[in-house]
């Protein structure tokens, strides 16, 4: 959940958690509610825009010194939820994928050996304080998992096209935690039923616990983030993902493995076009 790898690739999509203020414990209760009072909130541009004047630095900054006190922030049926940053967190979780994305001397050009071990260093102290600590942010590059469509349905599509004043286009979709939860169990019901244990199920599982850290009643999110910028305005408005999903999770439940197939080739299909531009020059 990366904001090191977000920075460094920036078309990256988003799965975040909303809560409501009742889901923190006081004092941070009372800050988000004085936060969520504020006149302008920062925005994920802006999160951006710090963590790459962060990496820019000389020694370059991979993990912030200190945890960020900002939040996105989302109403829900009149309820104010707040989806913390917790940009310290994620840095450090991101250095364990960084490995796994890039070779050794851009590594280690990026982010010198000696920064990244004084993080890895950081973090092994900060988590014996805090063993259950999770981030309420889980990020990727170049795609959406197929996993994180399976908690959403289409009708809960918001697609809004840019303008000429510079406004980017926006796709996301929103739903309440116990649907998406409802979902889930639904999407591996249908998969372990139907199908070996695989990639998609263990993903699933891993997504699944993750969610029930949460509050009940909180928000969840699937935003497209700077991938809006690898798609054309006729891809951004054809995009059914969450559709392609549920039609290929129904098919399974009727024992329709060809319908099922051609849903999943659909979407195989779309996001490996987005996937080979990252190694485009």
């Amino acid at each position: 959940m990366s904001v090191v790898s977000s920075v460094l690739v920036p078309y990256a999509s988003y799965l975040r958690v909303y809560e409501p203020l009742a889901a923190f414990p006081e004092p941070e209760r009372a800050h988000w509610a004085r936060y969520a009072g504020r006149a302008r909130i920062p925005t994920a541009q802006d999160e951006l825009r710090r963590s790459l004047a962060d990496l820019v630095a000389t020694p370059p900054v991979g993990v912030p010194v200190h945890e960020s006190g900002d939040a996105f922030v989302a109403e829900v049926d009149g309820v104010v939820c707040v989806c913390p940053w917790r940009t310290r967190l994620r840095g450090w979780l991101a250095l364990e994928e960084l490995a796994e994305m890039f070779p050794a001397p851009v590594l280690d050009a990026v982010l010198p050996p000696v920064v990244r071990g004084q993080a890895v260093a950081d973090h092994e102290r900060w988590a014996e304080r805090n063993p259950d600590a999770r981030p309420w942010i889980r990020t990727t590059v170049w795609q959406v998992p197929v996993r994180w469509f399976v908690l959403f349905s289409d009708e809960e599509r918001e697609h809004t096209e840019g303008d000429a004043e510079g406004e980017a286009p926006v796709l996301r979709y929103r739903t309440p935690m116990v649907q998406a939860r409802r979902r889930l169990a639904r999407a591996l019901k249908a998969l372990r039923e139907s199908a070996d244990e695989g990639p998609l199920t263990e993903g699933l599982v891993d997504v699944g616990r993750w969610l029930e850290e949460f509050h009940p009643r909180a928000l969840v999110e699937l935003d497209y983030g700077g991938l809006v910028h690898t798609l054309s305005a006729k891809q951004l408005a054809e995009d059914r993902s969450a559709l392609d999903v549920a039609e290929g999770i129904a098919a399974l439940q009727a024992g329709d493995t060809e319908k099922a197939g051609e849903a999943y080739g659909r979407l195989a299909e779309r996001w490996r076009a987005v996937r080979d531009r990252q190694f485009a020059n």
